[in-house]
């Protein structure tokens, strides 16, 4: 009989902490996630029983089951429905000039508004970067102001191998994408990774801002 009601209190206790990691999934949202980084550490944090937004330029495309365009980011049909706790959102990207999608009005709301976390993925080195990082800033402000926000770039010393010219001003271009959120955010971080350690630095990425969550 003893054995028998240990046996219930395990499962029942098991049955408790199963919820509660439930509970305590996050939502994060991935700017600019659907390239590598982003492919790689969505995947990796819905495996962990998270919630992913990705904010993209075209959903449709980055969807779809073949890449139909090399301009843009791509997951495939295959990817997401084998992680369909990652969703895809059309976003303007900071410059109205270059909207692809056809839906991204009321991004903000839709994501931003309840994320725990904002990770900024966006790649390039043209002032389109600088406008993401300005937008997300300036919108997770006004409808989230505690969320963690964390950029992410390329460390300096290895510009000149992953995008070769000007790289004075690429340089203070991620500079100024972190200065947006150094200077205006309360709960932030700033990194910097190898580019060629993709699957490295996922884990990296994804373990700051695990702790910085459950401070």
């Amino acid at each position: 009989m003893v054995t028998n009601r240990t046996t219930i209190l395990q499962i029942l206790s098991f049955a408790a902490a199963a919820t509660v990691a439930r509970v305590d999934g996050f939502h994060i949202i991935l700017a600019g996630g659907t390239g590598p980084i982003g492919k790689t550490l969505s995947s990796s944090l819905v495996n962990d029983g998270h919630d992913v937004t990705i904010l993209c330029r075209n959903a449709f495309l980055a969807a779809s089951p073949i890449r139909a365009s090399g301009d843009y980011g791509w997951l495939g049909k295959s990817f997401l429905e084998k992680h369909p706790s990652i969703a895809l959102r059309d976003w303007d990207g900071g410059d109205l000039l270059d909207i692809v999608g056809q839906d991204f009005l009321g991004w903000q709301e839709d994501t931003l508004s309840k994320a725990d976390a904002v990770i900024n993925l966006v790649g390039g080195y043209t002032i389109q970067r600088e406008m993401a990082a300005e937008r997300i800033v300036r919108e997770s402000l006004r409808v989230n102001p505690t969320a963690l926000q964390v950029t992410v770039g390329p460390k300096d010393e290895e510009l000149s191998m992953i995008s070769p010219g000007a790289i004075s001003t690429k340089v203070a271009r991620l500079q100024k994408c972190e200065e947006y959120v150094s200077f205006n955010c309360i709960n932030y971080e700033c990194l910097r990774i190898e580019a060629n350690r993709v699957d490295e630095e996922c884990h990296r990425i994804k373990n700051v801002v695990y702790s910085r969550l459950k401070e």
